[in-house]
């Protein structure tokens, strides 16, 4: 139950902790006028506040494709397009694996805060966001749909274009094949029919999100799920209890402007290296 995190018309009191305390300290930070000079420290360390104020112990984290001064504002719009203006576009995805073991109640709440948000607040246009639950009346999260979004977003953005991207459900982790993770698991989405088709994999997302984005794209994704933290396989990282931006490995991409956000559970973080972005993973790119 979020409800208390007291958001604008709120779709239902169930949902994620880290989306709602997201959107929380957003919505206080534009009324108190603070948005636009709001740090991701700032940001960060309000939701920690506003998490166990409420009585959840999630550690909201900020993963990035490069360094960057944690005290300077945060943005969630591209304000370098080369066109003077960006072009706006969202991939929402809300799971609450109706029918099957695992049920959740609050994935669809989440994303309909969300949209609700960037739509009234930052203005993204309905047209521009694909939106997918498995309520019967928008697109099925299935494996094949979330891969195919994320395809077609990094399709169509261009140099100067903001993207916002938003995952509610589980996640997962799995034995990883490659040998490129510290703790050995490959951390993972799990689609409504991963049954079936399997979860998708840190390693897919990369190849498939990460890595062919254009160059001067921001993308920003919150990943609001367990095994969240390193989901998106990201270089830098801030905790919230943190002071400074970390390097976790040997690579970077400068081609790519990536933030990720991660909010997991303490014990996971330590249990699973965390996961992404989760975590928040907010996930910015």
């Amino acid at each position: 139950n979020v409800g208390n995190f007291s958001l604008p018309n709120p779709q239902g009191k169930a949902g994620g902790a880290c989306t709602a305390a997201l959107l929380a300290t957003l919505y206080d930070a534009d009324r108190n006028g603070t948005l636009e000079t709001m740090s991701w420290v700032a940001l960060l360390r309000s939701m920690r506040d506003n998490l166990l104020q409420k009585g959840f112990d999630q550690v909201p984290q900020l993963t990035s494709s490069r360094m960057i001064d944690v005290n300077e504002p945060f943005k969630l719009i591209n304000d370098s397009s080369p066109y003077g203006q960006t072009n706006k576009r969202a991939v929402l995805i809300g799971i609450n694996y109706v029918g099957q073991s695992g049920q959740l109640s609050g994935c669809h709440n989440d994303v309909r805060n969300m949209k609700e948000y960037l739509v009234s607040k930052q203005g993204f246009l309905e047209h521009n966001m694909t939106v997918m639950m498995d309520d019967g009346y928008h697109p099925e999260p299935n494996r094949i749909n979330i891969m195919n979004a994320y395809r077609d977003i990094v399709r169509q953005s261009m140099p100067g274009d903001t993207v916002f991207l938003h995952y509610s459900g589980h996640g997962g982790r799995v034995v990883d094949t490659s040998g490129d993770e510290d703790d050995g698991y490959d951390e993972t989405l799990i689609p409504c029919d991963y049954e079936r088709t399997g979860q998708i994999s840190d390693d897919e997302l990369f190849r498939d999100l990460v890595k062919p984005m254009s160059s001067g794209v921001l993308v920003t994704s919150l990943m609001d799920c367990c095994h969240s933290g390193t989901v998106l396989d990201l270089p830098y990282r801030f905790t919230a209890d943190g002071d400074v931006m970390v390097r976790e490995d040997n690579f970077d991409f400068d081609s790519l402007l990536a933030v990720a956000f991660v909010c997991c559970c303490f014990g996971e973080l330590f249990d699973c290296i965390f996961t992404i972005v989760g975590g928040i993973t907010d996930a910015i790119f």
